[in-house]
């Protein structure tokens, strides 16, 4: 544990943002795996929107610095093409 006032609120301020991190990380996750199910289960409609959400939490994360950009396209790209491949 640090000495210096403003050092020992650094350290609770990177506790904070920790959690915050996680807790994005986490519900991404869910969004991804919601949306593996969606196209598993055969139905398109499903896999349509939970795609869109999907997506759009994608995007956000890479506004929240969670995700590096060319990860988040690599991620919406091949959710593109399970979704164009149930066709």
């Amino acid at each position: 544990m640090p000495n210096i006032k403003a050092n020992k609120k650094h350290v609770i301020l990177s506790r904070i943002a920790n959690e915050r991190n996680k807790m994005a990380k986490s519900a991404l996750k869910t969004v991804l795996k919601k949306f593996d199910a969606a196209v598993a289960s055969g139905d398109k409609a499903q896999a349509l929107a939970a795609y869109t959400a999907a997506v759009v939490a994608v995007d956000k994360a890479v506004n929240k610095g969670i995700l590096h950009k060319n990860n988040a396209a690599r991620k919406k790209s091949s959710m593109t093409l399970k979704v164009n491949a149930m066709a």
